[in-house]
């Protein structure tokens, strides 16, 4: 939420209101105020400051490539740093996400959705014309970036909450209630509620802690309000409920009284007019009812359905404790499905979700809805499917998993799931209604009871069948504990995607596999090194295209009981995007193997493997992969400082950029593509370190990794995702 115009408002018309502040001191300040006459725990005293995540994304993420899919490792270690300054102070850290987007507000999220595509085809038309990144003013987050910091601060040892409801009350009332230091974001909306101090995450500076806090008292001193008229005020301004045409009636009548009244005041400042102005409507309007009861003044000039409709505005700013009128209880949602799944499973999916531990399945389960924003997806290239629809028959299937529950294929009168996905040619006027499909296994349809809380071997295989079940590809299961976990996730939505798209080449299957077998073996330093001599408007697509599949890993990974370790499903422990791009240059520019696998027998054996595995799963169905080597070249366009094209000389042939440069081409190792060198490569090649042997342990699981990677028993319990 956000109340129009008010932030600017106060940064204009109201400095009194924005006051500098240093966390450390008011952290201070707070601890002596809570320590008189404190006898309970030490956390009671211990400074919180509850954190907007959403808003702190855009700050967060500094790296300096974002178009390509992400430096997932560098963001962690920045992430890092970040946490790290408010815990050396002494300051505990709470931080929420957006768990739903309310119905009452999805009109707001469409819009916002639909600015922010037309600012993507500028973008891929910027890199189609110059080669190059754009500048900031068409900065676009990663793929997925909200949905993975919730697992990364976690893996940082960090409180993280998804909301059941709107974040923005979920974090005020958390402060209230838990009596915070403040809030940390930048939405108005923490202005209107009567809850902790806000302190701006835009204006702060970590290394010295230092921000602005926007004094809600301050601000009500300025505009005649007290604190209770606030919410009445944020509606008539227009926000995420009450739209801002819904009240320009009103407005209009009140700026036009306040001119009379005050032809001189605030000239120059039209936004600071209209607060004034609709401040003083509210003064003059309010009366004793008003402010005991919470109801609209009779005196404002309103059709029934637009008073209905402020009512509900002005009741969503009102939290717990407070004296009014409530709309109903929000505090326990009934489910969607309650009929299809048991008690258990939807208490744990709900505690799963608010914990910021379960990905896709309260979504499905609770609101049976489900939504994604945008994706950095070239409206232009009719070649590649939007990712929405790529991954629409596996999402279909992790809904199957969930709702038929052990019906063998039985339709049971599901209902469809509402699907809000951003994709060309989607005008999101309504969801897309999407079916349940159930996953072919050779058995019975799994239960999902079995599934989350069962124990034993015969419940971990099927744990890890019903999850590759839903990407088809249950043949991968022979690779289980004969490579990391992370490689066969990558194999999984490697072959997944090949499947799904009949344009994706050879070249492509390349580029995705050298990288993730390529990317366990780098540092961050060299990651961030890399140099891209130009960038290629396919490759950035394919790269947000393979973030956004990790994603549905996570899903079906939570849907069928957490086979995989979480960790191993994260974007900093299997993605870079740079590294991927330079990958996709190399593949569509002819390098071979060698070249493609940093002239590592390590990595071209591992590469091989997983390449033999993919070509055979996809033969089986039908699908035989083609080399279409699409031969990248430099668009015309000015000189980037990122470019490195080795004084002339062919890049394609030198491999691996790292710390400035390509690394020289040497001498070629024999063809890695013969009968001959494969086989030795292969025997040469394996697990998790170098040297070892590709020897499938009998009993499924390498010795190598069972002291690394343990199954996660039951989904209620699985290990805490991390780096």
């Amino acid at each position: 939420m956000g109340v129009k115009g008010l932030q600017s408002f106060m940064d204009r018309c109201c400095p009194e209101a924005c006051v500098p502040v240093n966390l450390r001191e008011i952290s201070r300040q707070h601890v002596a105020k809570r320590q008189i006459g404190c006898t309970t725990t030490a956390n009671s005293t211990r400074p919180t400051l509850v954190v907007d995540g959403m808003a702190c994304l855009r700050h967060w993420y500094s790296c300096k490539d974002w178009v390509c899919g992400g430096q997932w490792r560098e963001y962690m270690d920045g992430l890092k740093g970040w946490v790290e300054a408010f815990s050396s102070a002494g300051i505990r850290l709470v931080f929420f996400f957006d768990g739903v987007v309310e119905e009452q507000k999805r009109r707001e999220w469409v819009k916002r959705r639909c600015r922010v595509n037309g600012e993507i085809s500028k973008l891929f038309r910027h890199i189609k014309a110059q080669g190059e990144q754009p500048g900031r003013e068409l900065f676009c987050l990663p793929s997925g970036l909200a949905t993975f910091t919730r697992f990364a601060l976690r893996s940082l040892g960090q409180e993280v909450f998804c909301s059941v409801r709107e974040a923005d009350y979920e974090i005020a009332s958390y402060a209230r209630q838990h009596g915070s230091m403040g809030i940390l974001g930048q939405d108005s909306d923490f202005i209107i509620y009567d809850s902790a101090p806000c302190f701006s995450v835009a204006k702060l500076r970590i290394h010295s802690l230092t921000t602005v806090m926007y004094d809600r008292q301050r601000l009500c001193q300025t505009i005649g309000l007290t604190v209770a008229q606030l919410p009445l005020l944020a509606c008539l301004l227009g926000n995420d409920v009450v739209s801002e045409d819904k009240m320009m009636h009103i407005r209009n009548n009140a700026m036009a009284t306040y001119r009379i009244d005050n032809p001189t005041a605030h000239s120059g400042a039209p936004q600071g007019q209209m607060v004034m102005a609709v401040s003083h409507l509210v003064s003059s309007v309010w009366g004793r009812e008003e402010q005991e009861t919470g109801l609209i003044p009779q005196t404002l000039n309103l059709s029934a359905p637009h008073r209905e409709l402020l009512k509900r505005g002005v009741h969503s700013y009102l939290l717990p404790g407070e004296e009014a009128i409530q709309l109903g209880d929000i505090s326990a949602p009934s489910s969607a499905f309650e009929k299809h799944v048991s008690s258990e499973i939807l208490k744990a999916c709900r505690e799963k979700h608010v914990a910021a531990e379960g990905f896709m399945v309260y979504s499905v389960l609770c609101e049976g809805v489900i939504e994604c924003s945008n994706t950095l997806e070239d409206e232009e290239d009719t070649e590649l499917l939007p990712q929405a629809l790529v991954y629409k028959p596996c999402r279909q299937r992790i809904y199957g998993l969930l709702l038929f529950n052990g019906h063998e294929g039985s339709r049971v009168d599901l209902p469809a799931i509402r699907e809000w996905f951003v994709y060309a040619g989607n005008a999101l006027k309504e969801p897309d209604m999407v079916h349940p499909v159930p996953i072919s296994l050779q058995y019975n349809q799994p239960v999902l009871d079995l599934l989350w809380f069962g124990n034993g071997p015969e419940v971990s295989s099927l744990r890890l069948k019903s999850f590759l079940s839903m990407f088809d590809c249950q043949e991968l299961s022979e690779l289980y504990g004969a490579v990391e976990d992370s490689l066969l996730a990558a194999l999984c939505l490697v072959t997944y995607i090949a499947l799904q798209i009949q344009t994706l080449s050879q070249e492509d299957c390349d580029a995705y596999l050298s990288q993730a077998v390529c990317l366990r073996l780098k540092s961050q330093k060299e990651l961030q090194h890399i140099k891209l001599p130009f960038l290629c408007s396919r490759a950035v697509q394919l790269g947000s295209l393979y973030v956004r599949g990790l994603a549905h890993l996570l899903g079906a990974n939570c849907a069928s009981g957490g086979p995989l370790p979480g960790a191993t499903l994260m974007p900093w422990s299997s993605f870079d995007g740079r590294l991927f791009h330079s990958k996709y240059l190399l593949a569509h520019s002819g390098s071979d193997n060698t070249v493609l696998l940093d002239r590592d027998p390590f990595c071209l054996s591992q590469f091989l493997c997983l390449r033999e595995k993919l070509t055979e799963t996809c033969r089986k169905r039908g699908r035989v992969l083609q080399s279409r080597p699409k031969a990248p070249q430099q668009a015309p366009g000015p000189p980037n400082r990122d470019r490195h094209t080795g004084g002339g000389e062919n890049w394609s042939e030198r491999g691996e950029t790292t710390r400035g440069g390509w690394r020289e081409r040497g001498e070629a190792r024999g063809d890695p593509n013969t009968c001959e060198n494969r086989e030795r490569l292969w025997e040469r090649g394996g697990g998790g370190t170098r040297g070892e042997h590709f020897h499938p342990h009998p009993r499924g699981r390498s010795h190598r990794s069972r002291g690394r990677y343990q199954l996660a028993p039951r989904w209620s319990q699985p290990p805490a995702p991390g780096t």
